[in-house]
């Protein structure tokens, strides 16, 4: 999941040698947190939100094949 979310994240910015995803698990949950230039913070989150949902619902549906973990994505700042 962690490479997956990288290339998507990748693809979208402008600086891409600026993508970081970390993995930190929690309990049940695995976060990916997601970070990338401030200048493309903008790219990532979308009007309304629209392409981290959007991130979202790619992880999840790749999710269902791997029922043994729960993915969680979170775009911080750096």
């Amino acid at each position: 999941m962690k490479t997956m979310l990288t290339n998507i994240a990748k693809a979208i910015v402008e600086n891409p040698a600026d993508v970081v995803v970390t993995e930190r698990n929690d309990g049940e949950l695995t976060h990916l947190e997601l970070s990338v230039a401030p200048s493309d913070m903008g790219k990532v989150i979308g009007k309304q939100g629209k392409i981290a949902r959007a991130i979202r619902t790619l992880i999840k549906a790749a999710n269902t094949r791997d029922t043994s973990a729960k993915y969680v994505v979170d775009i911080i700042d750096k």
